[in-house]
This record gives structure tokens, sequence and C-alpha cells, in this order.
């Protein structure tokens, strides 16, 4: 059953990658529930298994995600604790991220289901997900979540203005290291072109809150991407060969850089 909820690769140092929102699954009949507006998985985090595919030549570890975050949102609480003040969307989103419904009228999930979904989907893929950082910790005395997502680079529901290309989030320094928060923003900064910041809009979903914790020798961080980086950002969303290639060797300098970190950790 692991197979049809998740990919996994175990880590051979101290870094796991997780991509929670890059899946396309639906259950069986939930495509029929789907509004004209939903039904082409819109806020879904395209592409980004092709876009990291140099982490198969890397000793870190992966857990990505193969069910749309339309079924459920594993970035979200499980008792669907809102992450932002401002809009946003839940564990089983009934909205898109501009605000139109994700569901056809009456077709929406009740209590039930969404408790049903919670089990069969998002509780596998965090039992996993703690139990590989167990484990690298464990291993090598502590361990590092690098959790990747991307985003449409303007949607005035959720943000002002046009989002920047890369927006690091480590819940306002809580969930990680220092040093290791610097040596991350050190490797984008490198990446001449590009816009940054830190703790901006995003400062961190669920995944980075709840598994980052520095005095327990766990840290996170969250890197969310504008999806103009690499690909186009109106349907079909199709992918970009030349911005993916000029923006894949800034991916790898930074997950080297946290990499080298571990390495090179006291």
């Amino acid at each position: 059953m692991s197979a049809e909820l998740y990919d996994f690769r175990p880590a051979r140092c101290p870094v796991l990658v997780s991509i929670p929102h890059a899946g396309t699954m639906l259950p069986p009949g939930f495509a029929a529930r789907l509004t004209d507006a939903a039904a082409g998985l819109p806020d879904t985090d395209w592409h980004l298994p092709q876009l990291y595919d140099f982490l198969a030549e890397m000793p870190v570890g992966l857990i990505r995600a193969r069910v749309s975050r339309f079924v459920v949102d594993l970035n979200r609480a499980p008792d669907d604790t809102p992450l932002y003040a401002g809009a946003t969307t839940g564990l089983c989103p009934d909205t898109l991220f501009d605000g139109e419904p994700v569901y056809r009228d009456g077709m929406a999930p009740d209590a039930a289901e969404v408790a049903a979904r919670v089990e069969t989907w998002w509780k596998p893929y965090h039992a996993k997900l703690r139990e590989e950082l167990d484990r690298i910790r464990a291993t090598f005395g502590f361990a590092v979540l690098f959790d990747a997502h991307s985003i449409r680079g303007d949607i005035p529901r959720l943000f002002e203005g046009r989002l920047p290309d890369f927006n690091l989030g480590t819940n306002r320094g809580a969930a990680a290291a220092p040093d290791l928060v610097a040596a991350a923003e050190s490797a984008l900064s490198a990446a001449c072109g590009y816009t940054r910041i830190t703790d901006g809009r995003f400062v961190g979903g669920y995944i980075t809150r709840t598994y980052g914790r520095p005095a327990d020798n766990l840290h996170a961080l969250q890197l969310e991407m504008a999806q103009s980086t690499y690909m186009e950002e109106t349907p079909p969303f199709a992918w970009n060969d030349l911005r993916a290639g000029l923006l894949r060797p800034h991916l790898v300098r930074l997950i080297s850089a946290l990499v080298d970190w571990s390495a090179n950790r006291p």
C-alpha cells in the first residue's frame, strides 16, 4: 500500500527532502466531484520531481507524495488548524488559491470523509517522514529536513504583488540552526537574477513547524519557489526546459550546501 501513497528513498547522509504537494493521484470517483476550475488541479506543485531529479545522484533521502493535495493537504495540521491569519487553504481544501470552489454543489466532504482521508493518506506519509527522521538522527546524531514547494507567483487572494522567486521558510528562525539557515541563504544569494526572501509570506507550513526542532537535533527548512522560474504558470502548466535548466544548478548548490553543513557540523 505504501507504494501507492508515496515514493521513498532512504538517506545516506543527514538530509531528507520532502515533496508533499506534487502528487496528482485522485481516488476513484473523485474527479467527478470537482468543479471545472478545479479539474486541472491548478494548485499543484507542478513538475517538482522532475526539477529535483538530481537528488538521485546525491546521498540525500527523498519522500514524495503521490496523492493530490486536493484529497488531503499533507502540509496542514490533521485538526485543520489554520497556518496563517490571512487567506489560506485547509486540510481538505474546498477553495482554490484564488477563492473559486473546489467541489460541485453538495459534493464537498463531510467530517467523516475528512477523517477517513487523514487515516488513509495523511497519517502514513507523516509516519514514514517521522520514521526516517528518527532513523537519520539515530545514525548521525541529527537530521535536516528540506521541504520543497512551488506556487504561482501572482495570487492576489494570498499575497500582494509578485512573490519573490525563492521564499525560504524557517518558522521565523525557530525551525533550524542559525548557521544552517545562513548556509541556505548564502547558496540562494549566489543565484544572480533571482529574487529571494527569508520568512516572508511563507515561513514554513505544518511540516517545517512540526519537525523543525533544533533543540532535539531536528532542523527543517521550506523553500517555496515561484513557478515562473521553471514552468508556465497558466494551464496546462507546461514545463519550460530553458528556465528549468537555468534554475536547477542553483537548487543543486542549495542542497549541496545543506549536505556540506551536515558534514562539517561540530
